[in-house]
């Protein structure tokens, strides 16, 4: 099978974030929406940088381990053809979507994650503030797509696509897109919802590009008032390599450190975020939960 060239559209898609970028920030400053601080914006592009760096060494390894599965266990042989192109949306996107949920769902995830959420703004540069980390442990959740047939090539290429669409959506100036979008499709609506911290808005719309998983899989919550951006206990530091590396400190110190079973330790990687073993922590469940109580 001949493997078509497929360049690094992320590479390729920079330019297009700049100018964006800055197109985002005049209309913030014309219209004095406050939807920009400097500190946080550049600290956001400081990650994207240091993302787009790191990216290349993770790439270097994910795809070599695509490579191994694909060569000797694969199960089928998908061609490079519009149809494969089309399948390869849906099975990425269905792959990123657990991905994502895991990530709100089990700290040791959450500990490269929780880096996009970091800020407590919502533009176009807290799409850039990106993970340093997540490269080298988010692939697993694709291993089955090299295994089923997928060149690791196309699979790539289309983890590269996702990550431009959701670009976009990072963004208040767009309130709503037309009805029949917003029914199929990840929107800046949907997507504030992800990022706030709202109560009935925690952990919910892990979609990629499609919203339907969410609906599918009991993870919706539509855009009803204002979002507040940031963490449930938000960071104080614009230093990107706290940023970057913050809750790994604060996970194996918790691992480490805490007067309890082996079992129980292994478990601060395991639980969600803001899990105690002595039954302290709060999650994002109980706050919810409290929140519809409240409001029932």
């Amino acid at each position: 099978m001949e493997i078509p060239e497929i360049p690094d559209l992320i590479l390729y898609a920079i330019p297009f974030f700049l100018v964006t970028l800055i197109i985002e920030i005049i209309v913030d400053v014309r219209e004095k929406a406050n939807a920009y601080e400097t500190k946080d914006a550049l600290t956001s592009i400081s990650m994207g940088l240091g993302n787009v760096f790191l990216g290349i060494l993770s790439k270097v390894f994910v795809f070599g381990v695509f490579i191994l599965i694909y060569n000797h266990v694969r199960l089928f042989t998908i061609p490079f053809s519009w149809w494969a192109w089309l399948l390869i949306l849906f099975v990425d996107d269905f792959a990123y979507y657990w991905f994502h949920r895991m990530s709100h769902e089990s700290r040791f995830f959450w500990a490269s994650h929780v880096v996009h959420h970091s800020s407590q703004k919502y533009n176009l540069s807290t799409a850039l503030r990106q993970t340093w980390t997540g490269g080298f442990l988010a692939f697993v959740f694709w291993l089955p797509l090299p295994l089923l047939g997928f060149h690791p090539a196309m699979i790539l290429a289309q983890m590269s696509i996702s990550l431009i669409y959701q670009y976009w959506i990072h963004t208040e100036f767009i309130k709503k897109m037309p009805n029949w979008f917003e029914a199929i499709f990840n929107t800046p609506s949907h997507h504030r919802v992800h990022h706030a911290t709202n109560p009935q808005y925690l952990d919910r719309n892990h979609a990629g590009i499609f919203i339907f998983w969410d609906k599918l899989f009991g993870s919706f919550q539509p855009e009803v008032e204002k979002p507040r951006y940031g963490l449930v206990k938000n960071i104080s530091s614009f230093n990107p390599l706290y940023v970057a590396f913050h809750e790994w400190i604060d996970m194996f110190s918790d691992v480490f450190s805490s007067k309890t079973s082996l079992l129980n330790r292994l478990k601060y990687l395991t639980k969600p975020p803001g899990w105690k073993h002595d039954g302290t922590g709060i999650l994002s469940d109980d706050i919810r939960k409290e929140w519809k109580d409240k409001n029932a």
